[in-house]
């Protein structure tokens, strides 16, 4: 209850907060339908769609994290790491060349395009990963991710050269986590990923709770082991692909949120995985909103503001991890 009301709150400044700043009671007003127009075009067009959209973002980034974790039986996972960010980004490239004016018809394209691209990312990293002895090995899976997603970014950079001005700007700030996607359209493409992928890991919650006893204790207890990494592993590249499509390159949401969960409420999946995904959605709504009112008239990009909390907590981490 504490963490909803933490969301209810975060939700209300950020509504409140902006280049135009509406007071709390004209919010209530204009959503009971007594506020001025001017007050309805702000909230109704520009404001709500982009904080639906960094709630929504925020959740799949949180979950894709926790689910990444599961799999892997490592805390360091993350879906920037493991390099699904990286074949997002190159998803997103051949789709700005191929639309380079970027109508709102084809923004609900967006997301298939950067899924294709972490699909891509997923599969190489499954192939590398691969034993056929033993099958899947977690502790390769983010080695080789890091690999993928370097060579990955590689071949984005080379890409984003040959863009136009225009479009490389926009690719140039999508990478760095800026929340691009500010439309009721942008809502619309990114809601279907969310709504159908974060109940379908909250429902795999079993699973995930044995990969965390090992693979042969695993298969003991009647887990399909390998098929069933392979599909979480398909539902954590959906989730972030979606989510990173409209809301920018963001990382260290899907490592810092399933960690502050764990704390909160144990290892039990079936409890922190919702949890993961509120800690998300507080994370990117107030770094957004830190980003675009506390440095106007420049705002900076949400990316750049969680980057400033998950780098040290990832240093954290890693002194943790070797002590």
């Amino acid at each position: 209850m504490i963490l909803i009301a933490i969301c209810t709150i975060a939700v209300l400044i950020s509504l409140n907060t902006g280049t135009i700043r509406l007071p709390p009671m004209n919010v209530i007003q204009t959503f009971l339908g007594y506020g001025t127009p001017d007050d309805k075009l702000v909230l109704f067009d520009y404001r709500l769609p982009r904080i639906l959209i960094t709630m929504l973002a925020g959740i799949g980034l949180g979950v894709s994290g926790a689910i990444l974790q599961g799999i892997s039986r490592n805390g360091l996972a993350d879906p920037g790491i493991l390099g699904l960010h990286a074949g997002s980004a190159l998803g997103l490239i051949a789709f700005v060349s191929f639309f380079h004016s970027m109508k709102e018809s084809s923004a609900i394209l967006i997301p298939l395009f950067t899924f294709a691209g972490g699909v891509l990312t997923a599969v190489l990293i499954v192939i590398l990963a691969y034993d056929r002895h033993k099958g899947l090995l977690p502790i390769r899976l983010i080695l080789i991710g890091i690999a993928v997603a370097a060579g990955f970014s590689a071949i984005t950079l080379y890409f984003s050269l040959l863009l136009d001005e225009t479009t490389y700007a926009f690719t140039a700030r999508w990478l760095v986590g800026n929340v691009w996607g500010r439309d009721w359209i942008h809502v619309m493409a990114l809601l279907p990923w969310i709504v159908i992928f974060a109940p379908y890991a909250w429902f795999q919650s079993k699973t995930l709770n044995a990969f965390s006893l090992g693979d042969e204790v695993a298969v003991g207890i009647g887990a399909a082991v390998h098929r069933k990494r392979l599909l979480l592993l398909m539902t954590a590249v959906a989730l972030s692909s979606a989510s990173v499509a409209v809301a920018g390159g963001i990382g260290f949401i899907g490592l810092v949120a399933p960690h502050l969960a764990r704390r909160l409420v144990g290892p039990m999946h079936q409890h922190f995985l919702p949890i993961a995904g509120l800690i998300g959605l507080v994370i990117l709504v107030v770094a957004d909103t830190v980003g675009r009112s506390l440095f106007q008239p420049n705002a900076i990009p949400a990316g750049i503001v969680v980057a400033a909390i998950g780098a040290p907590y990832f240093l954290y981490l890693l002194a943790k991890t070797k002590s």
